[in-house]
């Protein structure tokens, strides 16, 4: 089965939306598209060719299609990556792939006759498509992946150690021995100022696909030592390793792919962070009305 284009996930993603009650993460939204479509295990699996493999080839068109649904107003993303239908998607029934990338297309072209020709001169001659600007936002993170790589396994620890305090926890502690079921470390997670729970944490530094096996054989390593388990990959995550980690009657435990790495890098400013440019507009009437 080849993986379907970018256009066949547009009615699924917001199918899965509305089951979702408005609002999924990123992970959320491929494994709802993912059960919608009954897309088999050997398609979620099957990666990206170099730069961009440490992202599956269904997660990436999805990142596509979603960017066309947010540039035709059916979603929107919030600073903490979580996408949401908006008012227009939640009326919507079942969207037209062509005409929507048609409308989008559209509204870049007819943005771009409106801008006066000093503006164009300082812009470039050619603003960035939907196309571009979905493949500088992989770019990016692509890069941030492979420098994440680079790191020994202790130092990739220890960018966990950093990490998670700036995500709300505390006493946050690197304890990965040989033989300990791939602990790698533990802190405290404190929600309100109520409840705290005790985390144990893995730190998987891995371009591949992470399978369900490791998922049970962390899970066994924090039973009886702590309240819940996260495991922090570079890599992603296999449809059956999600099902795992949340499988009934077992703790629960919470999964960060390089998707979501790379996002929470950029958010909390640790190696990366966003340069504003100033965007200088001459008035040429105001010159002219003199």
């Amino acid at each position: 089965m080849k993986t379907p284009p970018h256009a066949d996930y547009y009615n699924p993603i917001l199918q899965a939306l509305r089951a979702g009650g408005g609002t999924l993460t990123n992970a959320e939204i491929v494994d709802g598209v993912a059960k919608i479509m009954q897309l088999p295990d050997m398609v979620l699996d099957r990666m990206m060719n170099p730069p961009n493999h440490n992202v599956s080839q269904v997660a990436y068109r999805i990142g596509w299609a979603k960017t066309y649904l947010r540039k035709a107003v059916y979603l929107t993303l919030s600073a903490r990556g979580v996408w949401a239908l908006t008012p227009k998607g939640k009326e919507s029934g079942r969207v037209d792939p062509q005409a929507l990338v048609e409308s989008v297309r559209a509204k870049y072209d007819a943005r771009k006759k409106e801008k006066t020709s000093i503006e164009l001169q300082e812009q470039g001659d050619e603003e960035a498509s939907v196309e571009e600007e979905l493949e500088q936002e992989m770019e990016w993170k692509q890069r941030v992946l492979a420098t994440v790589l680079k790191m020994s396994p202790d130092a990739f620890e220890r960018l966990s150690q950093r990490l998670l305090p700036e995500c709300g926890f505390t006493q946050v502690k690197v304890t990965g021995r040989s033989g300990d079921g791939g602990i790698d470390g533990k802190g405290i997670l404190r929600l309100g100022d109520l409840f705290n729970f005790q985390v144990v944490f893995q730190s998987k530094r891995y371009a591949g696909t992470v399978s369900s096996s490791t998922v049970r054989d962390f899970r066994g390593a924090m039973i009886g030592r702590a309240d819940k388990g996260l495991i922090i990959s570079t890599g992603s995550f296999s449809r059956a390793a999600r099902d795992e980690a949340v499988r009934d009657g077992a703790p629960a435990i919470d999964l960060i792919d390089g998707q979501e790495l790379a996002e929470l890098l950029k958010k909390c400013e640790l190696g990366v962070r966003t340069i504003k440019v100033e965007e200088v507009k001459v008035n040429e009437d105001w010159f002219n009305s003199i």
